[in-house]
């Protein structure tokens, strides 16, 4: 075959049609045009988020039966209101500049915790209501991120806190936000209410949450430099087969049968759990945080949502304390161990600073939603849809 001309031929045309490539590419970055490049590749990284923001999350929490239609309008509307508050608030009003892909991508991480918390109430707000809690999320959410990440109040150094996927400001930070909503708002009747699913709602819920798997490696690493990116990417797919294996064993040694509420929520949780190291672990460190982080979603799910539901007389409809909540809390603590020239001071007072702030600003923001009144019935679409019948 290789001594065939025609071979050598096609051969020779792939060796020279690639030379021109190499040489084009050398060229920008030799010629200042590599920001650029970096642009175009955070771009398509947004649209990937953007793709987990609408589609993953939105479908996965269709699994409320009577309450899909809702969960996906509420979802599009979190994101249409999150999405330019966050950016209007962050611009320094110069307008249009090559800082634009990445705040698109800061406040796209905004989204995504506003979706955690959305979750823990869901089915139990009026649409409006999901428009107010956008709105108020967003500085609550960003200036936590400004005292945690940025420096602010001088409290923790700028740096200080390594959570490069968000593990801690925005996974914990939603999770926990989320909470200190349900804990002022969940009633009497909510609390007596079986949330129902069915075959349908739970093979689209699993549907958004493979979609969430596949796009996860563009979420950790959105913001990360070129090098550092081919390991980020790694680490995320290793920690998320880590926890999918572990959820399904734990999922039938504690249940004896799988469940499918485990296996479409807590195999995300290596993804959670990863991203405060997800540049700076080893493959093999990687796959050990998704194996834990996959047993503690697990447990949390099959033990703990029902405890916590009595003890806190809350419901957290989503259970985003067990895929979000405590994975992204381990997420913070395990990089400690991993990155030796971190300082433990920071990084653990980072975590405190951002579950205080979710808490009280969470039972402030419950206080308020109820303002625009309670929604008829919990987890159904008919009070607020047309035709919604089943």
């Amino acid at each position: 075959m290789k001594n065939n001309p025609l071979f050598k031929f096609f051969a020779l045309m792939l060796l020279l049609s690639a030379m021109p490539v190499f040489s084009y590419s050398a060229e920008l970055v030799n010629s200042g045009l590599a920001p650029a490049i970096t642009n175009d590749q955070q771009y398509n990284r947004a649209i990937h988020i953007m793709a987990m923001l609408l589609v993953g999350f939105g479908f996965l929490m269709v699994f409320v039966r009577k309450y899909g239609r809702s969960a996906l309008t509420a979802t599009f509307l979190l994101v249409s209101v999150c999405l330019p508050v966050y950016m209007m608030i962050s611009s320094n009003g110069s307008g249009m500049n090559d800082t634009d892909v990445r705040r698109l991508i800061l406040a796209e991480f905004c989204g995504a915790s506003l979706l955690i918390a959305a979750g823990a109430v869901l089915g139990r707000l009026k649409m409006q209501q999901y428009l107010l809690l956008g709105l108020l999320f967003v500085p609550c959410y960003m200036f936590n991120e400004w005292i945690v990440l940025n420096g602010g109040l001088g409290l923790i150094r700028q740096g200080g806190v390594l959570d490069t996927g968000g593990s801690i400001v925005i996974h914990a930070f939603g999770a926990i936000f989320g909470l200190g909503v349900a804990l002022t708002m969940t009633t009497k009747q909510e609390f007596e209410k079986t949330i129902e699913s069915d075959s349908v709602s739970d093979r689209y819920s699993m549907l958004g949450s493979m979609i969430l798997w596949i796009f996860w490696p563009s979420f950790c690493a959105a913001l990360v430099s070129p090098e550092q990116m081919p390991a980020t990417v790694v680490n995320v797919i290793l920690a998320l087969c880590g926890s999918t294996i572990t959820t399904y064993i734990v999922s039938v040694s504690l249940r004896k049968k799988a469940s499918i509420a485990d296996i479409a929520n807590a195999a995300l949780a290596g993804g959670v759990a990863i991203g405060s190291a997800c540049a700076n672990a080893t493959h093999s460190e990687a796959m050990i945080i998704g194996v834990l982080a996959g047993a503690l979603s697990t447990f949390g799910f099959a033990v703990i949502q029902s405890k916590q539901q009595k003890w806190m007389k809350l419901i957290d409809t989503c259970g985003v304390t067990n895929l979000h909540g405590l994975p992204g809390l381990m997420g913070g603590i395990a990089v400690l161990p991993i990155v030796a020239a971190l300082d433990i001071r920071q990084q653990l007072l980072g975590i405190v600073i951002t579950i205080v702030l979710a808490f009280s600003s969470g039972m402030i923001v419950g206080k308020i939603l109820p303002i625009m009144g309670r929604k008829t019935e919990a987890y159904e679409d008919a009070d607020e849809f047309l035709d919604a019948v089943e």
